[in-house]
């Protein structure tokens, strides 16, 4: 099995703007898609991401601080799982809920594993 990073980028956090039981219910269907790969040994880990914090560009030993985003999109979370392959990673993120409540990209890595990192 190899370990897959998935990057869910959306425009803005739409999350913040749903009223308390709609909130209750996407939480419940993220709680249900964590248990089942957790049943499937599929579940690494999972978490949102605060949408503050900033872009570090740099070159050479000179670095610039800064927004720098293009576009409205924003990563507000992650999953890392477990997946035989890319297909199977893709079939993994296809299952995620954000895709039900909002238009979403999930950005999906396999994660090298290098000699002496970790």
């Amino acid at each position: 099995m190899n370990e897959y990073l998935l990057l869910i980028r959306t425009e803005g956090d739409y999350c913040a703007e749903m009223p308390a039981e709609q909130y209750k219910a996407h939480l419940q269907k993220v709680g249900n898609y964590i248990q089942k790969l957790t049943s499937e040994g599929r579940f690494r880990g999972a978490q949102p991401l605060h949408l503050d914090g900033m872009m570090l560009q740099g070159n050479k030993g000179v670095f610039k601080d800064g927004p720098f985003i293009e576009s409205k999109e924003v990563i507000i979370g992650y999953f890392l799982i477990l997946a035989k392959d890319l297909q199977e990673a893709r079939e993994i993120a296809k299952a995620n809920p954000v895709f039900e409540e909002t238009n979403a990209r999930i950005e999906i890595r396999l994660i090298k594993h290098e000699e002496g990192i970790n």
